[in-house]
């Protein structure tokens, strides 16, 4: 297991919820976390992403809702959620992308009531 994802589950429309994302086997700092998802028949899609110096990639579907941080420290990314809409269910799954890897999570599934 590289990484460890937690947060997800089911929300009304117009409610928040907190991905958290650990890449637990990088020692160093790794260069870009992120999220991605995939909605049932659907391509796998970027949520957003941030590198080791904050800087931050949105998809346009997110943009101004969902805000994405990291600790770089400790390689972890957190994605706030906020304002959701019944699009936004899928499976999330956790990135972490550097040198010498490539790595996803499991996947966490976020659904959203209408």
């Amino acid at each position: 297991v590289q990484l460890v994802e937690s947060g997800g589950g089911l929300v009304q429309a117009g409610g928040s919820l907190k991905l958290s994302c650990a890449d637990i086997k990088s020692i160093f700092s790794v260069d870009v976390m992120g999220w991605y998802r995939q909605a049932p028949g659907k391509q796998r899609e970027l949520v957003a992403d941030i590198t080791s110096g904050g800087s931050t990639h949105y998809g346009d579907s997110v943009k101004g809702r969902f805000t994405i941080s990291r600790d770089s420290a400790k390689n972890t990314v957190s994605l706030q959620m906020n304002s959701l809409k019944p699009e936004d269910t899928a499976v999330y799954y956790c990135n972490s992308n550097g040198w010498d890897h490539n790595y996803w999570g499991q996947g966490t599934q976020v659904t959203v009531s209408s």
